[in-house]
């Protein structure tokens, strides 16, 4: 998990308040949340929760997500794979049975590309060749 960074937050949150053109008051009432408490957490003073973001992403209409890894609560690839989950979830287009066999697949993609690197990753135990090994020399 990602380290709180919450002076960050805030100062995204204030950014994206603005380019709504959203008064602290507005935002706050459409979260559902006090203006001082908002007004705290634009400052980095105080550390919201998930449910707290969640709300101020759905009134600001950006991803919540996005919140999340901004607050250390969630990493960068946990946030990617949620957000591919999500975009397929939604996708009016296709049917329960085809989702659920999009993301299977997509769940084998990221399985067999894990253990890929893993396994393309030097081993860290593994002593290096001997300058005397015959298996080494020219």
């Amino acid at each position: 998990m990602a380290s709180l960074n919450v002076g960050n937050l805030g100062e995204y949150l204030r950014e994206q308040r603005r380019t709504a053109q959203l008064s602290l008051r507005q935002l706050a009432d459409a979260a559902g949340v006090s203006n001082p408490y908002l007004s705290q957490i634009e400052r980095g003073l105080r550390k919201p929760s998930a449910e707290v973001l969640q709300q101020v992403a759905k009134a600001l209409r950006i991803s919540a997500e996005t919140l999340y890894v901004r607050a250390g609560i969630l990493d960068e690839k946990e946030r990617e794979e949620l957000e591919t989950r999500a975009v397929i979830l939604a996708d009016p287009s296709i049917n329960e049975r085809q989702k659920q066999v999009l993301l299977q697949i997509y769940d084998s993609f990221r399985k067999e590309n894990a253990a890929e690197a893993a396994a393309a990753e030097p081993d860290s135990d593994a002593e290096p060749p001997s300058h005397d090994d015959p298996r080494t020399s020219t």
